[in-house]
């Protein structure tokens, strides 16, 4: 099962990876100084990320 990974840099900040089934990272977020804020990001992508449209740029 995809999931998110919360992990803390090597400057004690916090960011998240979402990997995929086969534990291959997708995507990596920012880096935020406090936990509650990485995990307030997840939030907002899991709620924003099903409706989002697809752009494409050649």
């Amino acid at each position: 099962m995809a999931k998110f990974k919360i992990k803390k840099s090597s400057n004690g900040q916090y960011f998240w990876v979402f990997v995929a089934d086969n534990g291959e990272p997708i995507c990596t977020s920012e880096t935020y100084t406090r936990k509650e804020s990485a995990l307030n990001s997840i939030r907002v992508v899991k709620e924003k990320a099903a409706g989002a449209a697809v752009e494409e740029q050649d």
